[in-house]
């Protein structure tokens, strides 16, 4: 199975400004002179000398809104999460297959309404082309009134009966297996002001869980209760770590939470891998890695009360997710 991931920020888009892109390439070019400069009469090799260079001093963690791709070892299921605006591009790359021709079948599923979930769905090519098929999936019973409302003027100059393919509504009912294709879902609830439910995957013997957006108000199993399965047994672990734990602490029922939580989580449950995503419109790419380390000092500090305890921790693979990211399981 495999998981790409088309958007990680979160609550609007958030691109470089110009200037911003500018003051980057300056510090990279005056980095790689001084790195040239060491190698000698012959300089040095351009793509040596950006794979030292950390994400955050060079592309970033990338800009656009929630959505995910996830696709069975075959590539014949492919199940996209969250119509965020990183679901434009995917529109485009699916254009070179059968939805380019009228022909296409997509699978689209989301967690909840709020606006940067949504916001990609107007510019979702597919959508537009005659003859190709649009299922969309949720939980929440309003999904068929969100279409209409997303496709109404004068919020869109078209209205939902003016797009060319033709929408499948499907309720999903909570906590019920899904299967399509060769991949098996299944909607659980998380924790977040609205009705917002995360998902775990099933497929060519592997299991993904995404859990965005989600506050991780219940973390023990006692209080996750009928929604404890969606963290348990995962190959990789999808989360929220929208803010630091300090600023998690302020914004009580703000609906986001902080990598730590998530950590904590997978560190009982076993996960083998779990990446950090939703990123906060107003974090830097530096700050995103700053966040980073420390939830790297935080796991450190588990891993020695643990041991402190006469107890060893599994090891953890993790990271913060970036746009364009590809993991294969």
């Amino acid at each position: 199975m495999r998981v790409i991931f088309r958007g990680v920020r979160g609550s609007l888009p958030s691109p470089l400004l110009p200037s911003q892109v500018e003051d980057r390439v300056r510090t990279l070019l005056s980095e790689y002179q001084s790195f040239s400069q060491k190698k000698g009469e012959n300089g040095a090799d351009i793509d040596s000398f950006l794979n030292g260079i950390p994400r955050e001093k060079l592309g970033g963690f990338g800009g656009n809104t929630p959505c995910i791709e996830v696709v069975s070892a075959s590539g014949n299921t492919r199940l996209f999460v969250d119509g965020g605006s990183g679901i434009r591009l995917a529109g485009y790359d699916l254009l070179s297959g059968p939805c380019g021709k009228g022909k296409g079948e997509v699978h689209l599923l989301f967690t909840h309404f709020h606006w940067d979930h949504l916001i990609g769905l107007p510019f979702f090519t597919p959508i537009f082309i005659p003859g190709n098929q649009i299922h969309v999936y949720a939980v929440q019973p309003d999904l068929p009134e969100v279409f209409k409302t997303v496709f109404k003027k004068p919020y869109f100059p078209l209205n939902l009966e003016q797009l060319g393919a033709k929408i499948h509504y499907h309720v999903l009912e909570p906590r019920k297996p899904m299967k399509i294709g060769e991949i098996q879902f299944t909607p659980y609830q998380l924790d977040h002001p609205d009705p917002c439910w995360g998902y775990r995957f099933e497929g060519d013997g592997k299991s993904v869980a995404y859990c965005v957006d989600t506050e991780a108000t219940r973390v023990s199993r006692e209080e996750l209760g009928p929604d404890l399965p969606l963290y348990q047994n995962l190959d990789l672990m999808i989360f929220d770590a929208q803010y630091t734990l300090m600023e998690a602490i302020e914004k009580v029922n703000w609906g986001h939470a902080a990598a730590a939580l998530g950590m904590d989580i997978a560190l009982r449950e076993r996960t083998k891998k779990v990446l950090f995503m939703h990123h906060d419109p107003a974090s830097s790419d530096p700050k995103i890695s700053t966040a980073r380390e420390q939830t790297a000092r935080y796991l450190e500090t588990q891993i020695k009360g643990a041991r402190r305890s006469g107890t060893e921790l599994h090891r953890l693979e993790w990271d913060y997710a970036y746009e364009g990211l590809v993991v294969d399981l």
